[in-house]
């Protein structure tokens, strides 16, 4: 299991940071803007699950915070070894996972957050105001990633 409850360590700013009511939408916009992050990062090999897993946790909110506000962070890991991104709202509810039937109706967005990052947590806060749920997808070490195999000789 990839969950850790351990916060960011960190002192780096998010380079992306989003505070608003999330609509309909809003999942498909921040998708696209983490998109171009990651490309522009040379990452793109993770994108496809970074985005994944940030549409779960947008759905969470419109679900199940009051008001549907949160604030979205992107953070990209030092040394340039992956992407963190934070969401965050004011509802004190630690989002649940599915503990019996994987095919019942609900929960089941936090085990494809988990099958899909690195790692991923939740964060609540000490006075009881709110949570914040992040993932972390680490991109391919260049060093370790083989290379293409020589071509085949006639």
């Amino acid at each position: 299991m990839n969950h850790v409850t351990t916060p960011r360590t960190e002192a780096e700013e998010p380079v992306y940071r989003a505070d608003f009511a999330m609509g309909e939408h809003s999942a498909r916009h921040l998708r696209r803007i983490l998109r171009l992050y990651l490309n522009g990062w040379g990452m793109a090999e993770v994108a496809d699950a970074a985005e994944l897993a940030l549409t779960e946790l947008i759905a969470n909110v419109v679900r199940h915070v009051p008001g549907r506000r949160c604030q979205t962070f992107v953070f990209r890991l030092p040394g340039g070894e992956g992407v963190r991104v934070e969401v965050a709202d004011a509802c004190p509810l630690l989002p649940l996972v599915v503990d019996g039937d994987v095919l019942d109706e609900g929960g089941r967005g936090l085990l494809l957050v988990e099958a899909v990052t690195d790692k991923w947590g939740v964060e609540a806060r000490p006075d009881g105001g709110g949570k914040a749920v992040w993932f972390e997808c680490l991109a391919a070490d260049p060093a370790v990633t083989p290379s293409t195999p020589p071509a085949p000789r006639p």
